[in-house]
């Protein structure tokens, strides 16, 4: 598997909204805005982040994986876990991966990191079967 490539990080961004937050100038309530389907994501298939929720300040943040792609055709920005992206890696040429950082508590969420896994190898393109009426 080949490691990440072309890696953003998002943390000066973030670090930026939070000063305001903690200035007053942004509601809590403006930045604590997870969907359902997001903090879903974040407990079937996100992993534990390593800092407490900067809002809140009552548990763990959770890291959720978001993946696009146009080679992973339905599979495509759906959420996965740390496990099914090394598997997901050695399968496909290239798909980038989104992180976002959720809180389950008070909905804080923020996109984290993103960057490209993959084989960087084409996949071989097989041609449709043609039926005999062809």
């Amino acid at each position: 598997m080949r490691t990440h490539r072309q890696i953003v990080d998002y943390a000066l961004q973030r670090r930026a909204l939070l000063a305001e937050v903690y200035s007053g100038r942004v509601g809590t309530a403006e930045v604590c805005d997870a969907t359902p389907y997001l903090l879903r994501a974040a407990k079937f298939h996100g992993s534990p982040g390593q800092a407490d929720c900067p809002v809140c300040r009552r548990e763990l943040l959770t890291e959720v994986s978001w993946v696009y792609g146009d080679e992973l055709k339905h599979a495509s920005g759906s959420a996965r876990a740390p496990e099914e992206l090394a598997r997901m890696a050695n399968h496909f040429a290239e798909f980038t991966v989104y992180v976002v950082e959720v809180c389950r508590t008070c909905g804080w969420n923020h996109l984290v990191q993103s960057y490209v896994l993959g084989t960087g190898q084409p996949q071989p393109r097989t041609r449709p079967r043609r039926s005999a009426g062809q």
